[in-house]
């Protein structure tokens, strides 16, 4: 599926957390079709293009979602929240990425995730529900502090619903509540890849799809390889973008 440039609008915009908003999109249809797991491109100025990883499986209908981590530091994120503002016309370039759904395989989906990269997961997660719904997925989803799990209902509501779906959490500090009680809803504190360590779960027998920064990938990389991982059944973006020697 080639990259297009085209025009689509901003039509809903929401806070999912202090610091995470979430964007829906709307452009023609066969313009905005994608595969589950690609992402988009935003341009910002002649010279800036941002990606996003879609956080939506292809409907059919030109709406795309995109989550946004928000860092006021950054000296991208103030033209970024003046351009994600509902009615705006954005320009973009879509799809982009390999990293995405082999719906030709039956294996089992071991998706891990740090921060927003868990929108690359939802996708996955939406498109193997409706095409494979029969197909284990274990979803881990790392972040900092529980607060970063902004959309935890919905990987509650996920493994509540479908005995086909576990929700691993792993947050670096204590939780501040109590994570909603399931029998295949778990939390580990603590550092991803130390969590992935103590997993009883064998990675040669999953798909293992992996979004976040390089370090995160290469250190879950690391210790599912240590495990007996199938290096032609791990993708990620990282491996395109910042490849390791």
């Amino acid at each position: 599926m080639s990259a297009r440039m085209l025009t689509c609008q901003v039509t809903a915009v929401e806070d999912l957390n202090p610091d995470v908003f979430g964007v829906t999109l709307e452009g023609r249809a066969e313009a905005m079709q994608h595969a589950p797991g690609q992402y988009l491109e935003l341009k910002l100025d002649d010279a800036t293009w941002v990606p996003f990883s879609i956080a939506s499986a292809e409907r059919g209908d030109g709406i795309i979602e995109l989550h946004i981590q928000h860092w006021p530091e950054r000296d991208n994120s103030a033209r970024l929240r003046e351009l994600l503002q509902v009615a705006n016309q954005l320009t973009v370039r879509l799809p982009g990425g390999d990293c995405v759904l082999d719906l030709q395989s039956e294996r089992p989906l071991w998706l891990i995730a740090a921060g927003t990269g868990f929108s690359q997961m939802k996708a996955i997660i939406e498109a193997s529900l409706k095409h494979q719904p029969e197909r284990q997925i274990s979803l881990w989803w790392a972040v900092r502090e529980h607060r970063d799990l902004y959309a935890e209902s919905l990987a509650c509501e996920w493994a509540q619903r479908y005995p086909n779906i576990d929700f691993q959490a792993v947050t670096e500090f204590p939780l501040t509540e109590p994570m909603t009680p399931g029998e295949r809803i778990n939390h580990h504190q603590g550092r991803i890849d130390l969590a992935l360590e103590k997993a009883a779960m064998t990675p040669s027998e999953w798909d293992v799809y992996i979004s976040g920064s390089p370090g995160m990938v290469y250190a879950c990389m690391d210790v599912l390889e240590r495990k007996g991982l199938n290096a032609d059944r791990v993708f990620s973006d990282v491996f395109s973008y910042a490849p390791r020697s």
